[in-house]
């Protein structure tokens, strides 16, 4: 099924439209949210939450400003770094401090997964100073006022290396 059909699919409550993108976009989705809340069980509840909403504001999605899939991730990502700021999470933080996370590299749904769409080799076609703030807002979930702390460069700087960021892999898509 193509992009479009499944998007009008989704508008009209489609919920096997759902599906076909949890197939699709599940996997990857999951790895950026995991790098976000470093947590596997955190990342389900909120990939599950990203996911609905996707279905409950699938109309707010405009083809002409950008792709489904940009629109997805950032929807995703969003959700993720408002988990990080919850209560809930703070605490869960406190408790799970000490228990041991084992990572699984036979997960499907690791950082490997977004390698396999192939975004490593594009990211490595970006100027590095450009390729750091695309990491940590997109696939670390700072803040620009975190970037901006972390790489001890004006916060006008961390939007323009973004905005540059975003024209350079806009190129590479071409």
């Amino acid at each position: 099924m193509h992009e479009s059909e499944i998007i009008t699919a989704l508008k009209v409550g489609d919920k096997n439209a759902l599906g076909i993108v949890y197939d699709r976009y599940g996997a990857v989705l999951f790895g950026v949210v995991l790098r976000i809340v470093q947590s596997p069980e955190v990342a389900e509840e909120v990939v599950q939450d990203a996911f609905v909403k996707i279905f409950r504001n699938i109309n707010s999605f405009d083809e002409n400003k950008g792709r489904f899939y940009t629109w997805a991730l950032n929807l995703a990502r969003n959700t993720a770094i408002d988990a990080t700021s919850s209560s809930d999470f703070r605490n869960r933080q406190k408790t799970d401090q000490f228990d041991f996370v084992v990572y699984s590299h036979t997960h499907p749904a690791t950082s490997s997964s977004v390698g396999t769409i192939g975004l490593l080799e594009v990211m490595n076609k970006v100027e590095e100073k450009h390729r750091t703030v695309i990491d940590l807002a997109y696939f670390q979930g700072h803040t620009q006022s975190e970037i901006e702390q972390e790489m001890n460069i004006p916060i006008g700087t961390v939007n323009t290396r973004l905005r540059l960021a975003v024209k350079e892999l806009r190129k590479v898509f071409g």
